[in-house]
């Protein structure tokens, strides 16, 4: 590695999150909240729509409009089988990088599942046959819920049992041909019959819902895409950061690290980081701010080491499987948590102490969120353990 161009400490990580995030400063719509993050979390719907609100005040209408009808942010599975929404612009590097990694797996899987529990002796040919199969039918007739497909094809609505004790669930093997497709890029989530809370997509084949085929990057080319967008957004990272974000491997964030001349530069705590070559310029702190982010949100979630600004509360925010809870923010800083009273009003919970001002801001964002909401209740499961004792001490009884 060559020497490091510079130290980046925390504050000025902290600062960068800030202005890169579209926090600090709010940016104009629901696309250009996807860019200041490279994709929106998209596991629970509704984090979609809190996290454009939490960067651009849009409203759940606006939202909808640039998921449905500008279809400039598209829904697509991708890292560690996780369900995101990209601005439309990197469905060709995801698909060719990240996405096609996971579709591989849900391959694997799934054909040996079909062997294990009887329903084929070939897992492999069994597998091909049916993405096939489903994929021509999606494109002939669709847009399909996952029930129609179902209802079509009989065979798929076979059951499949996976993990142990109190997490084992059945799965429909619909399910697992269909999260197959969609991983690879063949067909993608449609119209939402769920309303903003539900998914409950209509299937649709991609080049219909995007009114183009696209042909999806060759993997180093789509892995150096999303890289460079990561460290545009979330840069100065660490090589652990990238791995873990991408879910790839260390070769293939390598390869792409050298293939975008990434710089080092050394972080706090003695850890290098990675910017990218025009990324060098100091970021001055953009001044007081806060913010109120949905489960999973892409700033608490984007890097693995999260030191700087989680801190010490990574107990009363991320649960015993690493998923984040709804956060409060002050500056750079994850505080405290928030959650809803049943009636709908937006409870700030802090983690530590703040100034007044701070606790003045973040009242004033837990009022503009309550009045967004408008008595519409988010049920996360992904729910803080923080928010969780907060709900259970004030709740009926």
């Amino acid at each position: 590695m060559s020497e490091v161009a510079r130290h980046i400490d925390d504050d000025e990580r902290r600062a960068r999150l800030g202005v890169r995030h579209g926090l600090a400063v709010p940016v104009g719509d629901t696309l250009a909240a996807a860019r200041a993050v490279t994709c929106l979390h998209a596991t629970e719907p509704a984090s979609v729509h809190l996290a454009a609100w939490a960067r651009s005040g849009a409203t759940r209408d606006e939202v909808d409009r640039a998921l449905y009808a500008d279809r400039s942010v598209v829904k697509q599975l991708a890292m560690r089988r996780t369900v995101f929404a990209f601005p439309r612009e990197l469905l060709p590097a995801v698909w060719g990088s990240a996405s096609a990694r996971v579709a591989a797996q849900q391959v694997r899987r799934m054909a040996k599942e079909m062997e294990t529990t009887g329903i084929a002796t070939d897992g492999d040919a069994w597998a091909t046959e049916h993405l096939d199969l489903v994929r021509r039918m999606i494109e002939e007739d669709g847009p399909l819920t996952t029930a129609q497909v179902r209802t079509a094809l009989p065979a798929l609505d076979a059951r499949v049992s996976r993990g142990k004790g109190q997490y084992r669930v059945d799965v429909a093997v619909a399910a697992s041909v269909i999260v197959t497709l969609a991983a690879s890029g063949a067909i993608v989530r449609g119209e939402n019959d769920g309303g903003w809370k539900l998914s409950r997509p209509r299937w649709t084949a991609a080049a219909q819902w995007l009114g183009e085929a696209v042909e999806p990057l060759p993997e180093a080319e789509g892995y150096a895409a999303l890289v460079a967008a990561w460290l545009r957004s979330f840069g100065p990272g660490t090589e652990a950061d990238l791995v873990w974000w991408l879910g790839a491997t260390k070769a293939a964030v390598r390869r792409a690290i050298a293939d975008v001349e990434a710089v080092p530069v050394s972080l706090d705590g003695e850890g290098v980081g990675w910017v990218l070559p025009d990324d060098l310029d100091p970021v001055a702190d953009p001044g007081p701010w806060a913010a109120l982010l949905p489960s999973l949100d892409p700033t608490t979630m984007g890097w693995k080491e999260r030191g700087f600004h989680l801190g010490a509360h990574a107990d009363k925010v991320f649960d015993r499987n690493g998923n984040a809870g709804p956060t409060a923010w002050w500056n750079g800083r994850i505080v405290g948590v928030w959650c809803q009273q049943p009636e709908g009003t937006v409870d700030v919970l802090l983690a530590e102490g703040v100034p007044r001002d701070a606790r003045r801001a973040l009242d004033a964002k837990a009022a503009e969120l309550t009045a967004w909401l408008d008595k519409d209740v988010v049920r996360s499961i992904y729910l803080s353990p923080m928010a969780r004792a907060h709900l259970a001490a004030t709740g009926p009884g």
